[in-house]
């Protein structure tokens, strides 16, 4: 359980079979991301999302829960009444705003009519839980982001894990002055050999993942922009988990990726097509994780991932980075506290090196006609205490 990738348990527990259970579930977060360079402003994330609901399990192999997810940030009394997909602009015409909390209801159901095979629909188990790499995935999307909704197909064999969904972010009525908006995701993997075990020291697999962002719509009639904007991001590697014979360095895990952008449809990007090259090197020791890697790319436009992995900046309006390079280091700790909580800490360090760019912007070099980003260096931090806990309220 690391400190900042939240993820949920999707499996199903029988001996919860007719049983009515209260679940609160919470992250209080508090991150700062000082960014440098002209990639991204930096920001600060102060605040909390608690999430109650309420599950009932009818079938060993259907459960079914609802509740609310609210989020609050500290210093904040006022949200856009929009569905949150990374921090939003607060454009609330015509939206109207929400006060104290950022609130949506939840509500999914959980089918599992094969061994292996789930259905979900309503909130799936989204976010950090399709382990995208960052350059497609932000994870900081678990602090900003709401749960996602739509449908989901889950697969698990001893060979292969396919998580495929749907996230239906923006439902239109007619004469609606917003777009469609949607995204389609795959993410698997294919593995090559048995997990980590006692017989055996090495686990090889194959990533393959695909987001397809789709914004559109026929009925919007009035919308200022009506245009259909499609969009793609995709990544395919190689990996290796590697179980080593130390006290507290228990696992290693080396993985490589090529990475793929297409403009399938519209003009939003100046460029219809970029690739990228990512890799990274991940120690396992004890409450530790520490993390290198390396990341590269050509006209790269990260759709729903980490700033840092693209080559369009978000802080100097036109400016694009030609073929930029950039390394990185991350050191997270977290502990258990006991049955349900957890703390954790992060630090990282990401190194953007010396680029040059298509456009002049301010505090750049010029040297032989070119204009340069120098060498910028950016710290994140973070501290994090999550929960997770429930109790049996009836059972039928």
């Amino acid at each position: 359980m690391t400190s900042l990738i939240y993820t949920e348990d999707t499996s199903f527990v029988s001996n919860e079979v007719r049983e009515l259970r209260l679940r609160f579930r919470n992250m209080n977060f508090f991150r700062d991301n000082e960014y440098k360079g002209s990639l991204v402003k930096g920001y600060t994330l102060p605040g909390l999302w608690i999430l109650p609901s309420v599950s009932y399990q009818p079938l060993r192999t259907l459960k079914i829960e609802a509740g609310a997810y609210m989020l609050r940030y500290w210093g904040e009394s006022k949200y856009p009444n929009t569905h949150y997909v990374n921090l939003p602009e607060y454009e609330t015409a015509g939206n109207g705003v929400q006060s104290s909390f950022h609130a949506v209801p939840f509500f999914r159901v959980h089918y599992a009519p094969l061994p292996g095979v789930s259905l979900v629909l309503g909130n799936i188990y989204g976010r950090n839980n399709h382990g995208l790499i960052e350059p497609l995935y932000n994870k900081e999307m678990v602090m900003t982001s709401d749960p996602e909704s739509g449908v989901q197909f889950l697969w698990n064999t001893r060979h292969l894990n396919l998580d495929m969904w749907v996230n239906w972010e923006s439902f239109i009525f007619q004469e609606d002055s917003r777009q469609e908006e949607f995204t389609f995701g795959v993410s698997s993997r294919i593995k090559t050999n048995s997990l980590l075990s006692e017989n055996n020291n090495f686990h090889c697999y194959i990533p393959l993942q695909i987001l397809f962002k789709h914004q559109g719509g026929e009925i919007n009639t009035t919308a200022s922009e009506r245009s259909v904007k499609t969009w793609i991001n995709a990544a395919a590697g190689i990996g290796l988990d590697v179980k080593m014979p130390f006290r507290y360095l228990r696992k290693m895990n080396i993985e490589v990726d090529a990475a793929y952008y297409a403009q399938q449809k519209g003009s939003t990007f100046p460029f219809d097509k970029g690739y990228g090259l990512y890799g990274r090197l991940l120690a396992d020791i004890g409450d530790f994780d520490i993390k290198a890697g390396y990341w590269q790319c050509h006209n790269f436009v990260s759709l729903m991932g980490d700033p840092l992995f693209g080559s369009i900046s978000m802080s100097g309006k036109n400016l694009v980075y030609n073929n930029p390079k950039t390394a990185f280091l991350s050191l997270e700790y977290s502990h258990s506290i006991g049955k349900g909580f957890a703390l954790g800490v992060h630090a990282d360090v990401y190194n953007t090196f010396k680029c040059d760019v298509s456009q002049y912007a301010t505090n750049v070099e010029t040297h032989d006609s070119k204009t340069y980003i120098p060498n910028s260096v950016s710290f994140i931090a973070g501290i994090y205490l999550k929960t997770d806990f429930g109790f049996l309220l009836k059972r039928f």
